[in-house]
């Protein structure tokens, strides 16, 4: 299995800066890199998960770390249901690498496994979701969440076929430059990333302090354009720009990293990574 390397942690540090003290929320444990370093450094670390197979690792900063580490085995758009505010809020979107090196998980097309994609232990499994849907919703799904070409073609091989593994899947998509994006199409859609995303970002305006500031590292245009998008709309002045007075945007937009040369020496699935991050002024 390929070791989880976490990605831009390093430009991530630097956007919080001192985080001694500080309470964060890691809103994609994984392997507990990120938490991990936030530890290391004096915050205290709410992580969340909704992969039941990372609760062995966080045990292990549990154990580590105390009362200064919680981990929440949940999605994290249920930060929505924290009491308290908080100083930063990270999140690290899409597949580890964890996950698509378990054969058995079925994210993968490299193995031979039940086609099932979930990131929970619960729910429909990604041949169940094709079963489900009509051709007109799997070709949606196709085009919106994989850009995928002949959308409607494929996804009415796909229903007549009703693959059960990632193989019998794999071998209906003859384009092989249409593999990946397949996968990764219904991999979405049967986690509902999209909408986790856009669920928890609704309510990090009022879990943040002031001063607090909200971190997301991005790996395909769908989750980054999401982001930006709302970071946009954050950062934006309030009122009508006619008026001579225009409230200040309540967020600060911070610059946005992209991996180095040596970060992608080091870690190749990082060559489509961006960070992007605001800070919350008032």
């Amino acid at each position: 299995m390929t070791k989880h390397i976490p990605v831009l942690l390093g430009a991530v540090l630097d956007a919080l800066g001192d985080i001694n003290g500080k309470i964060i929320v890691d809103c994609t444990f994984g392997a507990g890199g990120y938490s991990r370093a936030f530890l290391s450094r004096g915050a205290n670390v709410i992580a969340f998960d909704r992969d039941p197979n990372v609760i062995d690792d966080a045990k292990k900063l549990m154990q580590e770390y105390g009362d200064r580490f919680q981990f929440v085995a949940k999605p994290f758009s249920s930060i929505a249901d924290l009491d308290d505010k908080v100083d930063a809020v990270v999140f690290d979107l899409g597949i580890s690498s964890m996950q698509i090196d378990v054969p058995e998980r079925g994210f993968s097309f490299r193995y031979d496994a039940p086609l099932d994609m979930r990131m929970e232990s619960d729910g429909m499994t990604a041949a169940q979701l094709i079963e489900k849907l009509s051709v007109q919703e799997l070709t949606d799904v196709l085009r919106n969440y994989g850009d995928v070409k002949k959308a409607a073609i494929l996804a009415r091989v796909i229903k007549e076929s009703n693959p059960q593994t990632t193989f019998e899947l794999r071998d209906l998509i003859h384009n092989p430059k249409d593999v990946a994006p397949v996968f990764q199409a219904l991999r979405i859609a049967v986690n509902d990333e999209m909408g986790e995303v856009e669920r928890a970002l609704s309510v990090v305006p009022e879990l943040l302090n002031t001063g607090g500031k909200c971190i997301c590292v991005t790996f395909h245009s769908l989750e980054d354009r999401i982001v930006k998008n709302i970071f946009r709309e954050w950062t934006t002045p309030r009122g009508d720009p006619r008026l001579p007075v225009v409230a200040d945007a309540p967020f600060k937009m911070l610059k946005a990293i992209v991996p180095n040369a040596h970060e992608l020496n080091e870690n190749p699935r990082a060559r489509s990574a961006h960070m992007r991050g605001v800070l919350k002024s008032c």
